[in-house]
């Protein structure tokens, strides 16, 4: 089985949008990491996150911390011989991004963003209430270090993997 990196921005950008969820990861100033899965929304290079006004993670990223966020498909659990634990593989593809947290506190900014978040679950557009928006905290991460890899690839040379059609 072999790993390959990704390197076209489109197939990164599937990758993204095929995820419902994305996995925080920060550091706290004990410098412990904190992982958690997030709602996103993604747009233009940025990543759109959303949460409650207290806690944690708001905390963390008030802060302004460096971040990064992992994106997995659906893994598939495939395998050459039914009969050798080391032939059983996970496929996947993954995209890894750097990037700093910064808070959206502008209404108007923050309603788009939202529709940002929406849109990416539902393909919807809703309106929401001036308390909901107010209340709600929306924080940015740019894109500024990608890495994307698809895992899990048998090798050319295989020639009986189960399910070999999806490959």
């Amino acid at each position: 089985m072999h790993t390959y990196s990704i390197e076209e921005q489109e197939r990164v950008e599937r990758i993204i949008r095929q995820c419902a969820l994305c996995y925080v990861g920060l550091v706290d100033k004990n410098r412990r990491p904190y992982v958690l899965p997030m709602n996103f929304g993604y747009k233009d290079e940025i990543i759109y996150l959303h949460s409650g006004p207290e806690g944690k993670a708001a905390a963390l990223m008030a802060e302004g911390p460096e971040v990064c966020l992992t994106f997995c498909t659906d893994s598939k659990l495939i395998w050459q011989h039914q009969e050798v634990a080391c032939s059983y593989r996970m496929r996947a593809e993954s995209v890894l991004v750097y990037g700093h947290v910064v808070p959206e506190e502008d209404f108007d900014e923050k309603v788009k963003a939202l529709d940002i978040i929406m849109q990416q679950y539902s393909g919807k557009t809703f309106t929401y209430s001036d308390p909901a928006v107010k209340n709600v905290k929306i924080w940015k991460v740019a894109l500024e270090e990608v890495s994307a890899k698809e895992f899990g690839v048998p090798s050319r040379d295989a020639l009986k993997y189960k399910d070999r059609d999806r490959f």
